[in-house]
């Protein structure tokens, strides 16, 4: 059994994978240019692309976890450090304009590799990954590895149940985003002060 705060980590991520970023604006861009079935490939193709980061997290982390007290408590910092560094940049966000372009068409298969390579280079996915899914193993787990595994594969799971549904209904959500400045607002501080109080709960986690 996986040792980890279930209730938390899936509201944590839930409020997370909703706010409007780089791989929500990719999937509702093609899905607005493309159609709803181009929009569902790319996000399952985003999804995808979470499980190679899940996979290097749990690799590094793992091994962090086990042996190095103090590269356990530099990556601690500093992914603290970073959490509550996009926290503030999210409150501090006032208004969204959402960019999308059509673009040629693509294959279903094209726009599937396109989600997976957009995130799987995206190096601030990696660095959030290492920040975010220890905070959810609990302290003295037995196994921290697979515990971290774990989470990564439902946090890719939660993203393409969000972001699917997104890739089919692209073209409303992007107008009530869009003639909603204020709804956007709001869900931009909120989603940073999750981030900031995640990023200061890391900070003084102490290890088991």
């Amino acid at each position: 059994m996986l040792e980890v705060t279930w209730f938390l980590f899936i509201v944590a991520s839930l409020v997370l994978i909703v706010t409007p970023g780089q791989d929500m604006i990719l999937v509702m861009s093609r899905s607005i240019a493309q159609g709803s079935k181009a929009g569902v490939a790319t996000a399952a193709g985003v999804s995808v692309g979470l499980v190679g980061h899940t996979i290097l997290a749990t690799l590094g982390l793992g091994a962090i976890l086990r042996t190095s007290e103090w590269l356990f408590i530099l990556l601690k910092l500093a992914g603290a450090a970073y959490l509550v560094y996009l926290g503030f940049q999210l409150v501090r966000a006032e208004r969204h304009e959402l960019a999308v372009s059509a673009g040629a068409p693509r294959s279903l298969w094209r726009l599937f590799f396109d989600g997976a390579l957009s995130n799987v280079s995206n190096p601030k996915i990696a660095i959030f990954y290492f920040a975010f899914l220890p905070q959810f193993v609990l302290p003295g787990a037995t196994h921290p590895t697979l515990s971290i595994f774990g989470l990564g594969l439902v946090f890719s799971g939660l993203t393409f149940l969000v972001k699917g549904p997104v890739g089919l209904g692209a073209s409303l959500l992007s107008s009530w985003l869009r003639s909603r400045p204020k709804a956007l607002a709001w869900l931009y501080r909120t989603s940073g002060a999750v981030l900031i109080g995640l990023g200061f709960r890391l900070a003084f986690e102490r290890r088991a």
